[in-house]
């Protein structure tokens, strides 16, 4: 059994391109998997080039996995800079979809499950509320420590969200004209001005609206029956996506199958996972990556 990684770019003008990262069976093709990374990360937070993480996972099992690296990030070039004006806006009108058709121009048809890490869940459901049509193409999707808005009032979440986020970061970003969270160690990759003003604006439990163009994504969605979603919570994520957080998130995201499972010991399962390290624990392979292969065979037709 081989597990294969090559590097794929999609160009979006400007002397611009996306990264993708398809990792795959040499011998097995099943359907595709589009995985998307979250704020101040990219996507190595699904594999490593040594074959661990979700990713790999996935394709041993004969998935076609394409994972993203939003503009700027990761392998996707030029790096974010003082020069670069894009957000999220941007994300989920222009990346997205043209990560989407560049896929689908290569296999022959859409990504047919989603799975995205933390704001990457917010940036899809985001995406479908402005292209209701392309939800006929997805069988189901599993977000991993997903939310919109922070409800909770853990000590962690006002220290990483209120004093850091919400606080230090415009004062930061606003003087080197991006944020290097790299550098502050805040994060695996840096974000510009405007997609830390965007995300930080919703997650401050403001309305689900576009600063650009006025978009009301709360309106558009909330009678669309979105795919099947797995959201997966972990008891040691106390700062950024606690269950009341997921599930606020589930009730303003349309009418579709939605269901949260916490992951930790007391739950039965092999680690008290956080934020991060539901993705990066080898334990994973046993609990919630598992639990993602039943979800799709679950919703695959």
């Amino acid at each position: 059994m081989m597990i294969k990684q090559d590097s794929l770019f999609v160009s979006i003008g400007k002397n611009q391109s996306l990264h993708l990262r398809h990792i795959y069976h040499s011998d097995i093709k099943r359907e595709s998997i589009f995985l998307l990374h979250g704020a101040v990360e990219n996507g190595k937070i699904f594999y490593t080039k040594s074959n661990k993480g979700l990713a790999p996972f996935l394709a041993k099992q004969g998935y076609q996995c394409f994972v993203a690296d939003l503009r700027g990030r990761g392998e996707s070039y030029p790096a974010i800079s003082a020069q670069s004006d894009y957000g999220q806006t941007e994300a989920i009108v222009e990346d997205i979809p043209s990560m989407l058709e560049f896929i689908k121009d290569k296999t022959g048809y859409f990504p047919k499950f989603w799975i995205a890490h933390s704001w990457g869940g917010v940036l899809l459901n985001s995406y479908l509320a402005r292209t209701p049509e392309h939800k006929q193409f997805v069988s189901a999707c599993a977000y991993f420590g997903t939310k919109r808005s922070l409800y909770n009032n853990h000590p962690s979440k006002l220290l990483q969200a209120n004093l850091i986020w919400y606080t230090l970061a415009p004062i930061l970003s606003k003087k080197k004209g991006y944020l290097d969270a790299r550098k502050l160690k805040w994060g695996s990759d840096n974000e510009t001005v405007k997609s830390h003003f965007q995300s930080m604006q919703w997650a401050k439990k403001l309305p689900w609206v576009d600063t650009d163009d006025g978009f009301n994504y709360s309106e558009a969605i909330k009678d669309i029956k979105l795919p099947p979603t797995l959201h997966i919570a972990g008891v040691k994520d106390k700062a950024l996506a606690q269950p009341i957080d997921i599930k606020k998130f589930m009730e303003e995201s349309g009418r579709g199958i939605q269901e949260i499972r916490v992951y930790g010991k007391s739950q039965g399962h092999k680690h008290d996972y956080n934020h991060i390290d539901m993705l990066t624990s080898p334990h994973a392979h046993s609990d919630q990556f598992k639990d993602v292969l039943q979800w799709f065979d679950l919703h695959r037709a």
